[in-house]
């Protein structure tokens, strides 16, 4: 009787450890960096508020360009390079060789890689619908500044697009390049198998 109490309470132990771990799986939230996850909306979408609403909000052109100008380059900042390496695990820049040549760098974090299991998908989604709809609205904030004859209002819409694009296009750059490079490595792969094949029958022949 006491071999079989002991075992009960052995049980009742492993159970309620189970339970308490997946109480605290579920109890993890799907954003798990909200900071980064607001600032990389903030910026981008505070600078398309005060495009909009500048005329009503201030009636000196000067104070509002410099203010979307400002927001725009700490969207910049921000976006390459905190909420793309927190949020989704990419992240690029440039540097300059020893024979001063440029050198434009895409990185994509490993999936094996145990700072890839924090990514989450509310948060990869947050990230690519504030990077491609933000430089979509500029776009066409451009268009209507030109037939609009706006041309004072044209050189910031062309600083939101070149700013805004340039981190779509990096981004873009690195998930392209990391499909790239996964292609590439299967080629290889069924390459060298080929071979092997091929190599072991003529020499059994």
């Amino acid at each position: 009787m006491l071999q079989q109490d002991s075992n009960d309470d052995t049980e009742d132990v492993s159970l309620f450890d189970a339970e308490e771990e997946t109480t605290n799986r579920q109890k993890k939230p799907k954003i798990r960096h909200p900071v980064a996850s607001f600032f990389h909306l903030f910026f981008r979408v505070s600078a398309l508020v005060v495009y909009l609403l500048c005329e009503l909000l201030s009636s000196s052109f000067i104070a509002c360009m410099v203010t979307i100008i400002l927001l725009l380059s700490c969207d910049f900042w921000a976006v390459k390079n905190v909420t793309g390496r927190l949020m989704v695990g990419l992240r690029w820049w440039n540097h300059i060789d020893e024979d001063g040549k440029s050198h434009w760098v895409f990185e994509s974090r490993k999936a094996s890689s145990q700072e890839n299991k924090n990514i989450s998908e509310a948060e990869a989604r947050i990230f690519w619908l504030g990077l491609i709809a933000c430089p979509v609205l500029w776009v066409i904030f451009a268009f209507s500044a030109l037939f609009s004859f706006r041309v004072k209002w044209l050189a910031v819409v062309i600083m939101g697009v070149v700013l805004q694009g340039a981190n779509l296009y990096g981004y873009i750059r690195c998930k392209v390049g990391s499909r790239k490079n996964l292609t590439s490595m299967a080629t290889s792969y069924l390459g060298k198998q080929f071979l092997k094949q091929n190599t072991g029958d003529d020499q059994t022949s």
